[in-house]
């Protein structure tokens, strides 16, 4: 286990085995507030992308997930079973919704749409001080909401076979912290280790 100081914030890495060069997978995080933050003011957010769409038809604007991607969205459902969650936004399309409902029904919260095109960040984040959020959105989106977010253009669009990524942002008395973390599914893990 390795543990680090982080902006006040006492990170635990449980595990951590490299999948290649370029990502790394990190089984389990726990994050625990330092006395000096009021973890009730504390904002975490969780940004993923849609789970693997359906892609037989170029002209599908709005696909459905595969099987592939149904198994991902019940994976992303396990991975925040016990993160405590009081929302969860979704773009408007069937892939993203369809990822976050396993997620929704665990934790019987109801799926708030969102345009992040129209979304005021600014405002979004005054009236969710102190909550925990799951946003679903797209591989042109969530990089760049997370960069509005943390208040840099840290991450960059991501790849189209990559639906693994998990963005995660604190924010506690104004000072941010940001991870991308990799969570590939079990047949990812022995394809790339091949």
């Amino acid at each position: 286990m390795l543990r680090n100081k982080c902006n006040g914030l006492n990170i635990k890495y449980y595990q951590i085995i490299s999948i290649n060069k370029k990502f790394k997978l990190i089984l389990f995080l726990s994050l625990s507030a330092c006395n000096t933050f009021d973890k009730d003011k504390c904002t975490n957010i969780y940004l993923i992308r849609h789970a693997e769409k359906v892609r037989k038809d170029k002209n599908e604007k709005d696909p459905l997930l595969n099987e592939i991607g149904i198994l991902r969205a019940k994976k992303w459902s396990e991975i925040f079973k016990n993160i405590k969650l009081d929302k969860i936004l979704s773009t408007n399309y069937k892939r993203t919704i369809s990822t976050a409902i396993p997620t929704s029904e665990e934790k019987k919260i109801k799926i708030d749409l969102y345009n992040p095109e129209d979304i005021s960040y600014k405002t979004f984040l005054k009236e969710n001080k102190g909550k925990n959020i799951l946003i679903v959105g797209h591989s042109n989106t969530i990089p760049g909401t997370t960069n509005v977010l943390i208040k840099s253009n840290f991450y960059n669009q991501i790849e189209d076979n990559n639906n693994s990524n998990l963005y995660y942002v604190n924010i506690c008395n104004g000072i941010i912290s940001h991870e991308l973390l990799y969570y590939p599914l079990e047949r990812e893990k022995s394809k790339d280790s091949i």
